[in-house]
Protein backbone atom coordinates (compact mmCIF):
# COMPACT_ATOMS: atom_id res chain seq x y z
CA UNK A 1 0.00 0.00 0.00
CA UNK A 2 1.47 3.29 -1.09
CA UNK A 3 0.97 6.81 1.01
CA UNK A 4 1.77 10.20 -0.09
CA UNK A 5 4.17 11.60 2.47
CA UNK A 6 5.11 15.20 3.93
CA UNK A 7 9.01 16.08 5.20
CA UNK A 8 9.32 18.58 8.25
CA UNK A 9 10.00 21.58 5.56
CA UNK A 10 6.12 21.03 4.31
CA UNK A 11 7.00 19.74 1.36
CA UNK A 12 4.95 16.70 -0.80
CA UNK A 13 7.39 13.48 -1.92
CA UNK A 14 6.03 11.08 -4.36
CA UNK A 15 3.85 8.27 -2.85
CA UNK A 16 6.20 5.16 -2.02
CA UNK A 17 5.19 2.19 -0.46
CA UNK A 18 4.89 1.22 3.11
CA UNK A 19 6.34 -1.77 3.27
CA UNK A 20 9.57 -0.45 1.64
CA UNK A 21 12.43 -0.66 3.22
CA UNK A 22 13.85 2.47 2.01
CA UNK A 23 12.48 5.21 4.12
CA UNK A 24 14.15 8.44 5.33
CA UNK A 25 13.92 9.41 8.71
CA UNK A 26 12.25 13.25 8.00
CA UNK A 27 10.06 11.15 6.05
CA UNK A 28 6.46 10.36 7.65
CA UNK A 29 3.22 8.41 6.25
CA UNK A 30 0.32 11.41 5.99
CA UNK A 31 -2.07 9.43 8.14
CA UNK A 32 0.62 9.87 10.87
CA UNK A 33 1.65 13.08 10.11
CA UNK A 34 -1.99 13.99 10.31
CA UNK A 35 -1.94 12.38 13.90
CA UNK A 36 0.89 13.85 15.58
CA UNK A 37 -0.34 17.43 13.95
CA UNK A 38 -3.76 17.25 16.04
CA UNK A 39 -2.58 16.58 19.00
CA UNK A 40 -2.79 19.90 20.58
CA UNK A 41 -6.86 19.23 20.75
CA UNK A 42 -5.78 16.23 22.98
CA UNK A 43 -4.71 18.90 26.36
CA UNK A 44 -4.61 22.52 26.80
CA UNK A 45 -1.37 23.85 25.56
CA UNK A 46 -1.04 25.47 29.53
CA UNK A 47 -0.47 21.82 30.63
CA UNK A 48 2.39 19.31 29.57
CA UNK A 49 1.90 15.86 29.68
CA UNK A 50 2.13 15.53 33.21
CA UNK A 51 -0.53 17.27 33.93
CA UNK A 52 1.64 20.41 35.77
CA UNK A 53 0.85 24.01 34.89
CA UNK A 54 2.83 25.46 32.01
CA UNK A 55 3.58 29.27 32.49
CA UNK A 56 3.11 31.26 30.03
CA UNK A 57 5.25 34.36 28.57
CA UNK A 58 3.57 36.18 26.20
CA UNK A 59 5.57 38.27 24.11
CA UNK A 60 4.64 41.57 24.39
CA UNK A 61 2.32 42.87 21.24
CA UNK A 62 2.14 45.73 19.38
CA UNK A 63 0.43 46.73 16.43
CA UNK A 64 -2.83 48.71 15.07
CA UNK A 65 -4.93 46.28 16.90
CA UNK A 66 -3.27 46.33 19.87
CA UNK A 67 -3.68 49.90 19.71
CA UNK A 68 -7.13 50.31 18.96
CA UNK A 69 -7.95 47.35 22.61
CA UNK A 70 -5.74 49.78 24.22
CA UNK A 71 -8.57 52.90 23.76
CA UNK A 72 -11.59 50.33 24.37
CA UNK A 73 -9.65 48.96 27.69
CA UNK A 74 -9.14 52.58 28.70
CA UNK A 75 -13.61 53.45 27.69
CA UNK A 76 -14.15 50.53 29.61
CA UNK A 77 -12.40 51.09 33.11
CA UNK A 78 -13.24 54.33 33.08
CA UNK A 79 -16.94 53.88 32.65
CA UNK A 80 -16.44 50.64 35.41
CA UNK A 81 -15.22 52.88 37.89
CA UNK A 82 -17.93 55.52 36.66
CA UNK A 83 -20.66 53.96 36.89
CA UNK A 84 -21.06 52.55 40.68
CA UNK A 85 -21.23 56.41 41.30
CA UNK A 86 -23.73 57.78 38.83
CA UNK A 87 -27.28 57.86 40.57
CA UNK A 88 -30.80 58.06 38.45
CA UNK A 89 -33.32 59.26 40.84
CA UNK A 90 -31.42 58.80 43.65
CA UNK A 91 -30.47 55.00 42.55
CA UNK A 92 -27.39 53.34 41.62
CA UNK A 93 -27.53 53.20 37.99
CA UNK A 94 -26.61 49.48 38.00
CA UNK A 95 -27.05 47.22 40.93
CA UNK A 96 -27.44 43.39 40.81
CA UNK A 97 -27.91 43.25 44.80
CA UNK A 98 -28.79 39.45 44.80
CA UNK A 99 -28.44 39.46 48.79
CA UNK A 100 -31.60 41.48 48.90
CA UNK A 101 -33.32 40.13 45.97
CA UNK A 102 -32.81 43.96 44.44
CA UNK A 103 -31.89 44.73 41.12
CA UNK A 104 -31.27 48.38 39.50
CA UNK A 105 -31.04 48.69 35.92
CA UNK A 106 -30.94 52.31 34.81
CA UNK A 107 -33.15 53.63 36.79
CA UNK A 108 -35.91 50.31 36.64
CA UNK A 109 -36.05 48.62 39.88
CA UNK A 110 -36.67 45.13 39.65
CA UNK A 111 -37.78 43.62 43.57
CA UNK A 112 -38.23 40.12 44.14
CA UNK A 113 -41.82 40.47 42.66
CA UNK A 114 -40.14 41.01 39.65
CA UNK A 115 -37.96 38.30 39.29
CA UNK A 116 -39.44 36.98 36.06
CA UNK A 117 -39.43 39.43 34.28
CA UNK A 118 -35.42 40.35 35.25
CA UNK A 119 -35.10 36.73 34.37
CA UNK A 120 -36.44 37.12 31.27
CA UNK A 121 -34.47 39.86 30.37
CA UNK A 122 -31.33 37.97 31.76
CA UNK A 123 -32.26 35.25 29.05
CA UNK A 124 -32.54 37.87 26.30
CA UNK A 125 -29.61 39.14 27.36
CA UNK A 126 -28.02 35.35 27.41
CA UNK A 127 -29.89 34.58 23.53
CA UNK A 128 -28.07 37.34 22.24
CA UNK A 129 -24.73 36.60 23.23
CA UNK A 130 -25.28 33.25 21.69
CA UNK A 131 -26.14 35.10 18.50
CA UNK A 132 -23.49 37.45 18.48
CA UNK A 133 -21.07 34.07 19.49
CA UNK A 134 -22.51 32.74 15.89
CA UNK A 135 -21.50 35.20 14.00
CA UNK A 136 -18.46 37.47 15.75
CA UNK A 137 -17.14 34.09 17.69
CA UNK A 138 -15.61 35.71 21.11
CA UNK A 139 -15.12 39.37 19.84
CA UNK A 140 -16.55 40.20 23.72
CA UNK A 141 -13.51 38.26 24.99
CA UNK A 142 -10.75 39.91 23.43
CA UNK A 143 -12.10 43.66 23.86
CA UNK A 144 -14.80 44.45 26.66
CA UNK A 145 -14.27 40.85 29.06
CA UNK A 146 -13.36 42.38 32.51
CA UNK A 147 -10.75 39.16 32.55
CA UNK A 148 -8.89 40.21 29.64
CA UNK A 149 -9.25 43.94 29.92
CA UNK A 150 -7.55 43.73 33.98
CA UNK A 151 -5.46 40.83 32.77
CA UNK A 152 -3.74 41.96 29.27
CA UNK A 153 -4.43 45.99 29.41
CA UNK A 154 -3.36 46.49 33.27
CA UNK A 155 -1.78 43.49 35.30
CA UNK A 156 0.39 42.04 32.10
CA UNK A 157 1.44 45.78 31.03
CA UNK A 158 2.74 46.21 34.80
CA UNK A 159 4.50 43.16 34.92
CA UNK A 160 6.42 44.36 31.17
CA UNK A 161 7.10 47.38 33.31
CA UNK A 162 9.04 45.96 36.17
CA UNK A 163 10.32 42.46 34.52
CA UNK A 164 10.76 43.66 31.03
CA UNK A 165 9.44 41.72 28.08
CA UNK A 166 9.38 37.92 27.78
CA UNK A 167 12.86 36.63 27.61
CA UNK A 168 13.69 38.30 30.34
CA UNK A 169 10.65 37.72 32.82
CA UNK A 170 11.39 33.54 32.16
CA UNK A 171 14.76 34.53 32.64
CA UNK A 172 14.28 35.94 36.16
CA UNK A 173 12.05 33.41 37.06
CA UNK A 174 14.54 30.56 36.33
CA UNK A 175 17.29 32.45 37.79
CA UNK A 176 18.31 32.35 41.44
CA UNK A 177 16.90 34.81 44.15
CA UNK A 178 18.97 37.84 44.33
CA UNK A 179 18.20 41.48 45.78
CA UNK A 180 17.27 42.66 42.01
CA UNK A 181 14.63 39.69 42.08
CA UNK A 182 13.52 39.96 45.59
CA UNK A 183 12.72 43.73 44.88
CA UNK A 184 11.29 43.42 41.27
CA UNK A 185 9.02 40.37 42.48
CA UNK A 186 7.53 42.75 45.77
CA UNK A 187 6.86 45.67 43.64
CA UNK A 188 4.89 43.48 41.24
CA UNK A 189 2.93 41.75 43.49
CA UNK A 190 2.56 45.11 45.92
CA UNK A 191 1.04 46.78 42.45
CA UNK A 192 -1.53 43.54 41.98
CA UNK A 193 -2.51 43.57 45.59
CA UNK A 194 -3.22 47.13 45.63
CA UNK A 195 -5.41 47.08 42.07
CA UNK A 196 -7.47 44.12 42.84
CA UNK A 197 -7.84 46.18 46.65
CA UNK A 198 -9.91 48.26 44.39
CA UNK A 199 -11.22 46.16 41.59
CA UNK A 200 -12.82 43.99 44.14
CA UNK A 201 -14.60 47.19 46.34
CA UNK A 202 -15.45 48.08 42.84
CA UNK A 203 -17.22 44.71 42.10
CA UNK A 204 -18.45 44.64 45.45
CA UNK A 205 -20.32 48.27 44.97
CA UNK A 206 -22.35 46.23 42.09
CA UNK A 207 -23.35 43.95 44.30
CA UNK A 208 -24.29 46.01 47.49
CA UNK A 209 -24.14 49.38 46.15
CA UNK A 210 -21.42 52.07 46.33
CA UNK A 211 -22.80 53.49 49.17
CA UNK A 212 -22.78 50.36 50.88
CA UNK A 213 -19.26 50.00 50.34
CA UNK A 214 -17.76 53.43 51.47
CA UNK A 215 -19.76 52.97 54.84
CA UNK A 216 -17.55 50.06 55.58
CA UNK A 217 -14.73 51.87 54.41
CA UNK A 218 -15.49 55.16 56.79
CA UNK A 219 -16.81 53.29 59.66
CA UNK A 220 -14.24 50.86 63.06
CA UNK A 221 -13.20 47.23 61.78
CA UNK A 222 -15.35 46.04 65.03
CA UNK A 223 -18.36 47.84 63.55
CA UNK A 224 -18.58 46.20 59.85
CA UNK A 225 -16.30 42.96 60.67
CA UNK A 226 -18.29 40.57 58.03
CA UNK A 227 -17.74 43.57 55.82
CA UNK A 228 -14.44 44.19 55.59
CA UNK A 229 -14.18 40.13 55.56
CA UNK A 230 -16.06 40.20 52.61
CA UNK A 231 -13.74 42.82 51.43
CA UNK A 232 -10.63 41.26 52.31
CA UNK A 233 -11.98 37.85 50.64
CA UNK A 234 -12.81 39.54 47.20
CA UNK A 235 -9.56 41.32 47.14
CA UNK A 236 -7.44 38.00 47.53
CA UNK A 237 -9.61 36.18 45.42
CA UNK A 238 -9.11 39.18 42.66
CA UNK A 239 -5.20 38.92 43.13
CA UNK A 240 -4.86 35.28 43.01
CA UNK A 241 -7.37 35.44 39.38
CA UNK A 242 -4.97 38.21 38.24
CA UNK A 243 -1.42 36.60 40.06
CA UNK A 244 -1.87 32.86 39.74
CA UNK A 245 -5.33 32.10 37.55
CA UNK A 246 -4.47 34.16 34.78
CA UNK A 247 -5.30 32.62 31.27
CA UNK A 248 -6.49 29.34 32.82
CA UNK A 249 -9.87 31.08 33.80
CA UNK A 250 -10.44 31.13 30.11
CA UNK A 251 -9.57 28.18 29.14
CA UNK A 252 -10.87 26.13 32.03
CA UNK A 253 -13.54 27.88 34.39
CA UNK A 254 -15.37 30.72 32.01
CA UNK A 255 -18.58 28.51 30.68
CA UNK A 256 -18.47 31.22 28.12
CA UNK A 257 -15.65 29.69 26.33
CA UNK A 258 -16.65 25.99 26.59
CA UNK A 259 -20.12 27.00 24.54
CA UNK A 260 -17.96 27.47 21.82
CA UNK A 261 -17.68 24.25 20.50
CA UNK A 262 -21.48 23.71 19.93
CA UNK A 263 -22.27 27.49 18.84
CA UNK A 264 -19.38 28.55 15.96
CA UNK A 265 -19.80 27.02 13.14
CA UNK A 266 -17.93 27.26 9.67
CA UNK A 267 -19.50 30.79 8.86
CA UNK A 268 -18.50 32.09 12.22
CA UNK A 269 -16.28 35.44 12.28
CA UNK A 270 -13.28 34.82 13.96
CA UNK A 271 -9.91 35.15 14.28
CA UNK A 272 -7.95 32.81 11.54
CA UNK A 273 -5.12 31.58 9.69
CA UNK A 274 -5.63 31.95 6.20
CA UNK A 275 -3.70 28.45 5.42
CA UNK A 276 -4.77 28.22 1.32
CA UNK A 277 -2.33 31.16 1.54
CA UNK A 278 -0.08 30.00 4.03
CA UNK A 279 0.97 26.64 3.13
CA UNK A 280 3.10 25.08 2.77
CA UNK A 281 5.12 27.35 5.53
CA UNK A 282 8.83 27.08 5.27
CA UNK A 283 11.55 30.11 5.71
CA UNK A 284 12.37 32.49 3.16
CA UNK A 285 15.39 31.29 1.80
CA UNK A 286 17.91 32.85 -1.32
CA UNK A 287 20.26 30.64 -3.67
CA UNK A 288 23.62 32.13 -2.88
CA UNK A 289 26.11 33.42 -5.49
CA UNK A 290 28.10 30.77 -6.73
CA UNK A 291 26.15 28.09 -5.56
CA UNK A 292 24.62 25.90 -8.10
CA UNK A 293 20.97 26.06 -9.22
CA UNK A 294 18.21 24.41 -8.06
CA UNK A 295 14.54 24.36 -8.74
CA UNK A 296 13.60 26.03 -4.89
CA UNK A 297 10.29 24.67 -3.16
CA UNK A 298 6.97 26.53 -3.83
CA UNK A 299 6.10 28.02 -0.49
CA UNK A 300 2.80 30.02 0.79
CA UNK A 301 3.31 33.30 2.67
CA UNK A 302 3.84 31.87 6.23
CA UNK A 303 7.89 32.14 7.39
CA UNK A 304 6.72 30.15 10.24
CA UNK A 305 8.44 32.17 12.27
CA UNK A 306 6.23 31.54 15.20
CA UNK A 307 5.67 34.83 16.87
CA UNK A 308 2.06 34.11 16.39
CA UNK A 309 2.58 31.71 19.21
CA UNK A 310 5.40 33.72 21.09
CA UNK A 311 2.77 36.51 21.55
CA UNK A 312 -0.56 34.41 22.24
CA UNK A 313 -1.68 34.69 25.81
CA UNK A 314 -2.82 31.61 25.97
CA UNK A 315 0.17 29.80 24.09
CA UNK A 316 -1.84 28.23 21.30
CA UNK A 317 -0.71 28.11 17.38
CA UNK A 318 -3.72 29.75 15.23
CA UNK A 319 -2.06 28.27 12.28
CA UNK A 320 -3.65 25.34 14.01
CA UNK A 321 -7.12 26.21 13.29
CA UNK A 322 -9.90 27.59 15.91
CA UNK A 323 -9.66 25.84 19.46
CA UNK A 324 -11.43 26.71 22.95
CA UNK A 325 -8.27 28.52 24.06
CA UNK A 326 -8.61 31.80 21.87
CA UNK A 327 -10.06 34.79 23.41
CA UNK A 328 -9.68 36.79 20.12
CA UNK A 329 -6.91 39.34 21.38
CA UNK A 330 -5.83 39.83 18.13
CA UNK A 331 -1.85 39.48 19.04
CA UNK A 332 -1.59 37.58 16.49
CA UNK A 333 -2.90 39.35 14.29
CA UNK A 334 -0.31 42.27 14.69
CA UNK A 335 2.85 40.02 15.29
CA UNK A 336 1.85 38.32 11.97
CA UNK A 337 1.45 41.74 9.77
CA UNK A 338 4.26 43.01 10.59
CA UNK A 339 6.45 39.87 9.65
CA UNK A 340 4.55 40.16 6.10
CA UNK A 341 5.89 43.85 6.28
CA UNK A 342 9.36 42.69 6.61
CA UNK A 343 9.40 40.11 3.82
CA UNK A 344 7.37 42.68 1.89
CA UNK A 345 3.74 40.17 1.49
CA UNK A 346 0.25 41.05 1.65
CA UNK A 347 -1.08 41.45 5.19
CA UNK A 348 -4.02 39.45 6.66
CA UNK A 349 -2.43 36.53 6.69
CA UNK A 350 -4.19 36.03 9.88
CA UNK A 351 -6.93 38.05 10.40
CA UNK A 352 -10.93 38.77 11.05
CA UNK A 353 -12.56 35.66 8.75
CA UNK A 354 -14.55 32.45 8.70
CA UNK A 355 -13.19 29.11 6.93
CA UNK A 356 -16.18 29.62 4.52
CA UNK A 357 -14.35 32.90 3.83
CA UNK A 358 -10.94 30.93 4.05
CA UNK A 359 -11.58 28.78 1.72
CA UNK A 360 -14.21 30.33 -1.01
CA UNK A 361 -13.84 34.03 -0.50
CA UNK A 362 -17.09 34.77 -0.04
CA UNK A 363 -18.57 35.80 3.70
CA UNK A 364 -21.88 34.64 4.32
CA UNK A 365 -23.23 36.46 8.23
CA UNK A 366 -27.51 35.25 7.64
CA UNK A 367 -26.85 31.70 7.51
CA UNK A 368 -30.66 30.03 8.63
CA UNK A 369 -29.01 29.99 12.26
CA UNK A 370 -28.50 33.65 12.44
CA UNK A 371 -31.93 34.02 11.29
CA UNK A 372 -33.27 31.66 13.80
CA UNK A 373 -31.80 33.08 16.61
CA UNK A 374 -32.85 36.60 15.81
CA UNK A 375 -36.06 35.63 15.15
CA UNK A 376 -35.93 34.35 19.12
CA UNK A 377 -34.42 37.04 20.08
CA UNK A 378 -37.09 39.33 19.00
CA UNK A 379 -39.95 37.42 19.99
CA UNK A 380 -38.22 37.70 23.39
CA UNK A 381 -37.41 41.76 23.06
CA UNK A 382 -41.18 41.95 22.61
CA UNK A 383 -42.10 40.57 25.18
CA UNK A 384 -40.04 42.01 27.70
CA UNK A 385 -41.08 45.24 26.35
CA UNK A 386 -45.10 44.35 27.06
CA UNK A 387 -43.97 43.01 30.20
CA UNK A 388 -42.15 45.99 31.39
CA UNK A 389 -44.78 48.39 29.87
CA UNK A 390 -47.86 46.75 31.97
CA UNK A 391 -45.39 46.65 35.15
CA UNK A 392 -46.91 48.81 38.01
CA UNK A 393 -45.37 51.02 40.04
CA UNK A 394 -47.01 49.51 43.32
CA UNK A 395 -47.13 46.40 43.48
CA UNK A 396 -49.98 45.45 45.80
CA UNK A 397 -50.53 41.74 47.42
CA UNK A 398 -53.62 41.25 49.30
CA UNK A 399 -54.32 37.95 51.26
CA UNK A 400 -56.93 36.28 53.23
CA UNK A 401 -55.37 35.17 56.57
CA UNK A 402 -54.65 31.50 56.83
CA UNK A 403 -56.77 29.52 59.34
CA UNK A 404 -59.31 31.94 60.20
CA UNK A 405 -63.04 31.65 59.22
CA UNK A 406 -65.73 34.41 58.80
CA UNK A 407 -66.54 36.63 61.43
CA UNK A 408 -70.58 37.39 62.21
CA UNK A 409 -70.53 41.52 62.86
CA UNK A 410 -74.07 41.09 63.27
CA UNK A 411 -77.28 39.88 62.09
CA UNK A 412 -76.50 41.49 58.55
CA UNK A 413 -72.61 41.55 58.11
CA UNK A 414 -69.66 39.25 57.96
CA UNK A 415 -66.02 39.90 58.26
CA UNK A 416 -62.95 38.57 57.12
CA UNK A 417 -59.12 39.32 57.84
CA UNK A 418 -56.95 40.02 55.02
CA UNK A 419 -53.38 41.08 55.21
CA UNK A 420 -51.91 43.35 52.91
CA UNK A 421 -48.03 44.64 51.14
CA UNK A 422 -47.73 48.16 49.06
CA UNK A 423 -44.26 47.78 47.35
CA UNK A 424 -43.14 50.70 45.96
CA UNK A 425 -40.85 50.26 42.61
CA UNK A 426 -39.97 53.55 42.10
CA UNK A 427 -37.41 56.19 43.09
CA UNK A 428 -39.57 58.64 44.18
CA UNK A 429 -42.52 58.56 47.75
CA UNK A 430 -45.61 57.98 46.91
CA UNK A 431 -49.33 58.66 48.99
CA UNK A 432 -51.31 55.89 47.74
CA UNK A 433 -55.13 54.74 48.60
CA UNK A 434 -56.57 51.59 48.73
CA UNK A 435 -60.27 51.12 47.83
CA UNK A 436 -62.68 48.23 47.87
CA UNK A 437 -64.59 48.38 44.27
CA UNK A 438 -66.73 45.27 44.28
CA UNK A 439 -68.73 44.19 46.07
CA UNK A 440 -69.51 47.21 47.63
CA UNK A 441 -68.08 46.77 51.52
CA UNK A 442 -66.23 48.54 54.44
CA UNK A 443 -62.32 48.43 55.03
CA UNK A 444 -61.53 48.56 58.49
CA UNK A 445 -58.06 48.70 59.27
CA UNK A 446 -55.96 47.04 62.46
CA UNK A 447 -54.16 49.98 62.95
CA UNK A 448 -53.86 53.01 60.44
CA UNK A 449 -54.54 53.46 56.85
CA UNK A 450 -51.74 53.54 54.53
CA UNK A 451 -51.28 56.94 53.22
CA UNK A 452 -48.08 56.47 51.72
CA UNK A 453 -45.60 54.36 50.13
CA UNK A 454 -41.74 55.17 50.51
CA UNK A 455 -39.17 55.11 47.75
CA UNK A 456 -37.96 51.48 47.48
CA UNK A 457 -39.87 50.08 50.57
CA UNK A 458 -42.90 47.95 51.36
CA UNK A 459 -45.42 49.16 53.78
CA UNK A 460 -47.82 46.23 55.23
CA UNK A 461 -50.73 45.69 57.64
CA UNK A 462 -53.81 43.80 57.95
CA UNK A 463 -57.21 45.22 57.80
CA UNK A 464 -61.23 43.49 57.73
CA UNK A 465 -63.55 43.65 55.10
CA UNK A 466 -67.15 43.97 56.15
CA UNK A 467 -69.82 42.71 53.43
CA UNK A 468 -73.79 42.59 54.03
CA UNK A 469 -74.84 39.29 53.45
CA UNK A 470 -76.91 40.04 50.57
CA UNK A 471 -73.60 40.84 48.88
CA UNK A 472 -72.58 36.75 48.85
CA UNK A 473 -72.75 34.91 46.08
CA UNK A 474 -71.46 32.16 47.37
CA UNK A 475 -69.37 30.36 50.03
CA UNK A 476 -66.73 32.29 47.99
CA UNK A 477 -67.17 35.98 46.95
CA UNK A 478 -65.13 37.62 44.74
CA UNK A 479 -63.15 40.67 45.74
CA UNK A 480 -61.62 43.51 43.42
CA UNK A 481 -59.56 46.38 45.05
CA UNK A 482 -57.77 49.02 43.46
CA UNK A 483 -54.81 51.00 44.44
CA UNK A 484 -54.57 55.03 44.16
CA UNK A 485 -52.04 57.63 43.79
CA UNK A 486 -52.86 61.34 43.33
CA UNK A 487 -56.08 59.91 41.82
CA UNK A 488 -54.30 57.56 39.51
CA UNK A 489 -55.11 54.11 39.70
CA UNK A 490 -51.73 52.32 40.14
CA UNK A 491 -52.78 48.37 40.68
CA UNK A 492 -55.47 46.23 40.61
CA UNK A 493 -55.81 42.72 42.72
CA UNK A 494 -58.43 39.87 43.50
CA UNK A 495 -58.98 38.31 45.97
CA UNK A 496 -62.03 36.08 47.69
CA UNK A 497 -64.55 36.92 50.48
CA UNK A 498 -65.44 33.59 52.26
CA UNK A 499 -68.83 32.82 53.45
CA UNK A 500 -71.30 30.35 54.84
CA UNK A 501 -72.93 29.74 51.17
CA UNK A 502 -75.99 29.75 50.39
Amino acid sequence: MSYPVITEGGNLHPIFNKNSSVMHDDRTPVTDYLEEQEEFRDHLATVDQEGKRIWMYPKKPKGQFYNARIWVSLAFVIVFLALPFIKINGEQSLLFNVLERKFVIFGLIFTAQDLYIFGLIMLTFLVFIILFTVVFGRLFCGWVCPQTVFMEMIYRRIEYWIEGDYNAQRKLDQGPWTNEKIRKKALKHFIFFSIAVVVSNYFLAYIIGMDAVLAIIRSPFSENLYGFLAMIGFSYLFYGVFARLREQVCTTICPYGRLQGVLLVKDTIVIAYDHVRGEPRGKVKKQKAGEPEYPLPVLGDCVDCKLCIAVCPTGIDIRNGTQLECVNCTACIDACDEVMDKVGRKRGLIRYDSMTGIESSIRRIFTPRVWAYSAVLTLLIGIDIALLLGRTDVETIILRSQGLLYQEVDANHLSNLYTYQLINKTTDNMPVELRLVSPQGEIKYVGTAPDSVYRDKMTQGSFFITLDYNQLTGRKTPLVFEVYSNGEKLDEVKTNFMGPGR
